[in-house]
């Protein structure tokens, strides 16, 4: 297809100044066209943790990224019956006709460190770039636990892609706390993000 873009998935419970900051940083490192965020609708590994409604949190996305050409809202796992991985998603794309090396695949280096345990991650570093957005300074990431599951070249890749991308000290679970509370967060999210949360009494 020979447009490079970006895939940003995640809970974004809420999305926040932090998500934004990054996928620019990363489109503008590696000259993507676009980057396409893509709301979770119920995260596989987080099936035990409290989470608002998708509906909710497409729609906070979509109030973030509005007035941004560079990015985009999809709704690949709003739409699909059962929990989705991301192999799914990025297969999806796959069909669509972009090649493993016009897909990249946006997460953060704490997520990285995790790798090894997603689901059929061989097959996933195999059909996108996996880009890992590493704060300056992040803690070395310990290479030799992928070796069991991924090959040599696979962990290379995977080496390939970590960037360095500016230190936004924001969470989303830090915004929730400050939410329930009563402690603003005012230049945390967009205003347009905190309006919609009040409004409709999110994260209490």
């Amino acid at each position: 297809m020979g447009e490079r873009i970006g895939l940003y998935g995640g809970s974004f419970n809420p999305i926040h100044h932090g998500h934004l900051i990054v996928a620019r940083a990363v489109a503008e490192t590696l000259d993507l066209a676009r980057v396409v965020f893509l709301p979770s609708s119920r995260p596989p590994h987080k099936l035990d943790r409290p989470i608002a409604d998708a509906a909710h949190r497409a729609a906070l996305v979509k109030l973030a990224i509005d007035d941004d050409p560079l990015f985009e809202f999809g709704d690949f796992d709003l739409t699909r019956e059962g929990p989705t991985y991301t192999i799914d998603a990025v297969l999806t794309f796959r069909d669509q006709g972009y090649g493993p090396d016009e897909l990249h695949w946006i997460i953060g280096a704490d997520s990285l460190a995790e790798l090894a345990t997603w689901r059929r991650v061989g097959e996933l570093v195999d059909a996108c770039r996996i880009v890992a957005a590493a704060r300056p300074g992040f803690e070395r990431i310990d290479w030799e636990a992928f070796r069991p599951t991924l090959s040599a070249a696979q962990v290379e890749r995977l080496r390939a892609g970590v960037i360095d991308t500016p230190c936004i000290d924001i969470s989303s679970t830090d915004i929730r706390n400050r939410i329930r509370t009563g402690k603003s967060i005012r230049y945390l999210v967009p205003n347009r993000v905190r309006d919609y949360i009040e409004r409709h009494r999110l994260f209490r």
